[in-house]
């Protein structure tokens, strides 16, 4: 397989593994209870995914709707109804909409669904076959809501847009009874005890009609409720708790969601509300927020991977905060949003705070002291002053990093734009848009000095970073120049000038290679022309991986400056960060809010790289989902180019053979090995053995002839072809040994079967096939046949031939070890 042929799968090094930070979207949620665990479960659409704290398998569409009872979950995805069980396991499909299905109701062993063109289709669970189809007028009656009341059996309510109700027996297909209704659309229903609840669209009106039976369905009265509260959520993220006795607003929960609360649910006998709305939120309340999981609401614009196990990642987002998330489990922990004044904002709605800081636009972090104290810096769109955070707290830092020097003049308009922490956590260095670039102790927050006499650069920073042993710091401007200072002393040791390039990006580079130092001109010739938003180096600093607006990923090979992968994604990364230990890429995107994590595929399999023709067309990859999608089995060996070796790879190399050692190695070793070996006694012949007579396997019984002892055609061991060599090879050491002894006169051999088995030899050595075999075999002989050898004039002629040859090939094969051993010694110390 070739490159481009790779291609059309995609990536070849990153696959899709999951996404993080999604937790909710602007489907309402469904609450479950489990009989078994007594438990309540929330279950949550996600995209195409649906969460009940677990995750389920990834569908072809986004999910419309969802429903539950004590057993499934029905999710509706474009034309076709899904039930699962176990959160996972899809065990039903329905399908026969002509349209998107958006609302779903499970009634009993049936589950009801409608779609866009206004069919309302009745399936029976189990046989997924269709049980009734009712189609509605679209322009008098399009149905919105619907639910069973309570012990009416087969009945179903229908709200319509349009305001009006209908109440339908599904089972014998008859309308029963039509509401008249408002004028304006009803978009949920609602049955507390006997009351059946109806929240009228674009207004604040609640209406409750009670169902005594059918011929009073249309009375409108103030029954009493056993039910006192009835939650509603507003389209600004409001929620209104009213009193039902008293047909009043008691409270309201301001700014319980960034957006408007899709769903509310009060859990049965516990005084518990669930809600969830389109900002990435769910939360619990009772009375006050008992728990919440909150994500981004806003696309996250920096991510950053923290420590060095690779199991953490920050991200900041437009909303303001700064995340942490885990890529271990489902755990995350908010650090909260900046502000200027703690104390202050903790007294004031932080919608309305006029001390929250804006967005953060970059940050740095560092584990070496995050125990002693904050371990995060972050720079926030338009202001001067950086901003600590402590990881371990959760929570805002106690330093305001601001220089002195811009105290007395606000007018100047500067503000931090870059900052970069030592490895050892002591020191923070910030770059202004003033060109300035200044020093700070983490722990006491004291300015410690600025780099440059006057500044560091003619033009606003716009990244700075420090290597691994805190001696260099790399500072780029928009002056189109790259500046190395030493630390401590703050003095400039080299500069690079790029000629027709704007550095317009954050600055990044790996703290554990100088390879970008020494070869920043030769590396940033092949990335012009390309308009980047996120870049990130792999732990080796070997491949430098580039995001840019075209929503391409590439992956560059540093020492060779070329490019070996790439591919399209739906929306362009606009954040890249590599773990410590290789195993993912992590990215954020334009427009969404999660986090989603792509995993190397040179960590489990071998991948081969080449680089790309000018004119490949990468092929897009849809972004990971929230479930670990796991890969098909053959895909990553499909990947690798099919390459089978010859057996001889060239004719200048030395070839070995694949037996185990034990074939030859202990040849020399037998009589020792044998002599070990000795039993103590020998062994006792049995008094009386029994007496059999072999027969040959067949239809008719024949005698077998008696065993005796194996004899070998000498005369046709020694063959030209490779006939002798495969024979030794299938022998053990004991018959090598003896068919090596068969050859001496004495025992059956003669002088001329001893010359054509150093002839033999000659020719495995002029073949440099199974080396080891030959040096084993030959050496063999020499031990057993070398007084013969000495006296016979004719095999001492063609052991003299024997011994130039192998010196030959020890003097090859000595000159390409040297070179090898020079090569390798080369590039374990050379500074490249």
């Amino acid at each position: 397989a070739t490159q481009e042929n790779m291609g059309k799968k995609g990536s070849v090094i990153f696959s899709d593994f999951r996404a993080l930070g999604l937790y909710r979207n602007h489907i309402p949620h469904v609450v479950r209870y489990h009989k078994k665990h007594r438990e309540f479960y929330a279950v949550t659409a996600v995209g195409n995914c649906f969460h009940t704290y677990n995750v389920s398998n990834a569908l072809p569409e986004d999910i419309s709707y969802l429903a539950t009872d004590r057993m499934l979950v029905y999710v509706a995805n474009g034309r076709k109804v899904t039930a699962f069980a176990r959160n996972k396991e899809v065990v039903h499909t329905y399908t026969g909409h002509g349209a998107d299905v958006h609302l779903l109701l499970p009634f009993g062993d049936h589950v009801i669904s409608v779609d866009r063109d206004n069919v309302v289709v009745v399936w029976d669970v189990e046989s997924e076959e269709e049980y009734l189809q009712i189609t509605f007028d679209k322009v008098s009656f399009e149905v919105s809501a619907l639910m069973h009341p309570s012990t009416y059996l087969n009945k179903i309510l229908f709200g319509s847009s349009q305001g009006g109700f209908q109440l339908w027996n599904v089972k014998s297909n008859k309308l029963l009874y039509t509401f008249p209704g408002w004028a304006v659309g009803v978009p949920v229903l609602q049955q507390v005890g006997w009351s059946i609840f109806i929240l009228k669209a674009e207004t604040e009106l609640i209406h409750i009609f009670v169902v005594e039976e059918l011929s009073a369905i249309h009375m409108f009265n103030s029954f009493h409720v056993l039910v006192i509260f009835l939650a509603a959520g507003s389209p600004v993220g409001h929620i209104g708790l009213w009193d039902l006795e008293e047909k009043k607003l008691v409270c309201q929960m301001k700014d319980a969601h960034n957006t408007a609360v899709a769903g509310l649910t009060f859990l049965h006998g516990e005084p518990l509300l669930i809600t969830n709305g389109a900002d990435n939120s769910i939360q619990v309340s009772g009375g006050r927020l008992l728990r919440s999981c909150l994500a981004h609401c806003a696309p996250p614009t920096k991510v950053q991977h923290h420590g060095l196990n690779g199991h953490h990642i920050l991200s900041a987002g437009q909303d303001g905060t700064l995340q942490s998330f885990s890529t271990v489990h489902e755990r995350f922990n908010s650090l909260g949003h900046g502000s200027s004044n703690k104390k202050k904002s903790k007294k004031k709605s932080l919608r309305y705070d006029e001390l929250k800081l804006p967005a953060i636009t970059i940050f740095a972090s560092e584990i070496a002291r995050q125990s002693d104290w904050d371990s995060i810096v972050a720079c926030h769109r338009g202001y001067l002053m950086t901003n600590t955070w402590n990881y371990q707290k959760g929570s805002m830092g106690a330093h305001r990093l601001e220089p002195q020097c811009f105290n007395k003049n606000r007018a100047l308009n500067v503000h931090a734009m870059a900052v970069g922490i030592t490895s050892c956590g002591n020191f923070v260095v910030v770059g202004l848009s003033s060109g300035h670039i200044d020093v700070y102790n983490m722990q006491s927050s004291m300015h410690r000095g600025q780099y440059g006499e006057d500044k560091a650069h003619k033009g606003p920073v716009r990244g700075v970073s420090v290597d691994g042993l805190n001696q260099l710091i790399i500072s780029a401007g928009a002056d189109k120049l790259v500046k190395i200072w030493k630390f401590k002393p703050r003095k400039r040791v080299e500069n690079f000038k790029f000629l027709g390039v704007h550095i317009t990006n954050e600055l990044s580079w790996s703290k554990h290679t100088k390879t970008v130092v020494k070869r920043a001109r030769q590396y940033l010739f092949p990335l012009r022309g390309l308009k980047r938003f996120g870049m990130a180096f792999s732990p080796d600093g070997r491949w430098l991986i580039t995001a840019a607006m075209d929503c391409t990923i590439r992956t560059w090979d540093l020492p060779s400056g070329c490019l070996v992968d790439c591919f399209l994604v739906d929306s362009a990364a606009v954040s890249l960060t590599m773990s410590p230990t290789g195993d993912f890429l992590a990215s954020s995107h334009v427009d969404s809010l999660g986090i989603y994590l792509w995993s190397n595929n040179t960590l489990c399999s071998m991948v081969s790289l080449r680089p790309l023709p000018s004119d490949y067309e990468p092929t897009v990859i849809m972004l990971p989902g929230t479930y670990e999608e796991g890969e098909e089995e053959g895909d990553l060996n499909s990947e690798v180019i099919d390459y089978e070796s010859p057996e001889q790879l060239d004719q200048q190399l030395v070839t070995l053979s694949l037996l185990p050692d034990s074939r030859w190695k202990n040849l020399l070793h037998l009589d020792i090995i044998k002599k070990r070996n000795k039993p103590k006694e020998p062994p006792k012949v049995p008094k009386a053995a029994p007496f059999f007579m072999h027969t040959i396997p067949g239809l008719i019984p024949q005698f077998a002839p008696s065993e005796g002892s194996k004899h070998h055609n000498l005369s046709s061991l020694f063959l030209p072809d490779d006939g002798p060599v495969g024979m030794l090879k299938e022998m053990g050491l004991s018959g090598i040994d003896a068919e090596l002894r068969g050859l001496a006169p004495d025992m059956g051999g003669d002088v001329s079967v001893l010359q054509d088995f150093l002839k033999m030899m000659a020719n495995m050595l002029n073949s440099k096939r199974d080396f080891d075999l030959a040096q084993a075999y030959l050496a063999l002989f020499l031990k057993l046949h070398l007084r013969l050898i000495t006296q016979e004039p004719e095999l001492m002629e063609e052991a003299y031939r024997v011994s130039e040859k192998l010196e030959e090939m020890w003097t090859s094969m000595q000159t390409l070890f040297n070179q090898s051993l020079c090569l390798l010694s080369y590039t374990k110390s050379a500074l490249l």
